[in-house]
């Protein structure tokens, strides 16, 4: 069973305060990071948690305002004084192949490893070797996506007494036939893995919203999500002023949540005006109890349901 964890690395928005920094979340899957933003001031929000920069294989960036994306040159430089020579992958809305030509072009500095963009656009699936990333474009008043990370499905549940039944014996067999592969046995009868495995099973979907007013198109993206991330930069007193600067309010957010029949919902993104979470988890609970507001360095396991 691969572990999947969320590592939440800066949950503010605008500004760093003496309680949160700015936008960033890492997925670990395994041995891979996975970074959604990169806000001013990630690479020290990795080096007082437990994960490691080194293991960040790509990047996905939200959109251009300085709390999503400041954080990349700092970043990419000290993997390069802490050796990294394999390839960094950076992907974003149009723009984001200017915006790492300008990064890499900063100072002195030339990198030594690869460093390979990837502009992206609503609609989008990119097809990677355990999971896919789909992308969709949001409304924040400048070109903005969300992203959704969908494992693939994975092997049904093995029926340990059938295979035993049809004779097969235990140890590395019963494994291959759980990994999807055929088997033959000493009497030369075939076994294919559908004789004993269930039907597929899903994987698990984690959706980020990045910066957004409440849109219909994100229940849809975000439908039985495991976890949705949302930003719910202000409460509903100031509900005209979010929708002014693109954002979303924290019963908003619950209301998508709950459209979308999630599992979780973590609001993120918060003014540097509250203090107090309470406010915002209050309101948001009132319409989605299964409601958190984060916190920088908070690390929440997503585990596979069967």
């Amino acid at each position: 069973m691969t572990q999947l964890n969320i590592i939440l690395l800066g949950t503010g928005g605008s500004w760093p305060t003496v309680k949160r920094n700015v936008a960033s979340i890492a997925l670990k899957r395994a041995g891979e990071v996975i970074l959604f933003d990169c806000g001013e001031g990630t690479q020290r929000q990795f080096q007082k948690s437990k994960l490691s920069y080194m293991q960040i294989s790509k990047v996905f960036i939200t959109h251009f305002h300085g709390d999503h994306f400041l954080g990349l040159p700092g970043l990419i430089q000290t993997m390069q004084l802490n050796d990294r020579d394999i390839p960094l992958h950076v992907y974003g809305p149009k723009g984001i192949n200017k915006l790492v030509d300008q990064l890499l072009s900063l100072g002195y500095f030339k990198p030594n490893y690869q460093i390979i963009s990837h502009e992206i656009s609503g609609g989008d699936i990119l097809d990677f070797e355990e999971y896919f990333i789909h992308v969709l474009k949001v409304k924040h008043g400048v070109p903005a996506i969300a992203y959704a990370l969908k494992e693939k499905l994975r092997p049904g549940k093995f029926d340990k007494p059938k295979a035993l039944k049809l004779g097969i014996p235990e140890g590395h067999l019963f494994s291959k036939l759980q990994r999807g592969e055929t088997i033959t046995l000493k009497d030369g009868r075939k076994i294919t893995p559908d004789m004993v495995l269930g039907p597929p099973r899903n994987g698990r979907k984690i959706v980020i919203s990045g910066d957004t007013v409440p849109i219909d198109e994100m229940v849809r993206f975000a439908k039985n999500a495991d976890v949705l991330i949302h930003e719910a930069t202000f409460d509903t007193s100031l509900k005209d002023l979010s929708g002014e600067y693109g954002h979303s309010t924290a019963s908003q957010a619950a209301e998508i949540a709950k459209k979308a029949n999630v599992e979780r919902l973590i609001l993120t993104h918060i003014s540097p005006r509250y203090f107090d979470n309470h406010i915002l988890e209050d309101e948001a609970k009132k319409i989605f109890k299964n409601t958190i507001v984060s916190k920088d360095f908070q690390d929440i396991e997503v585990k596979l349901k069967n």
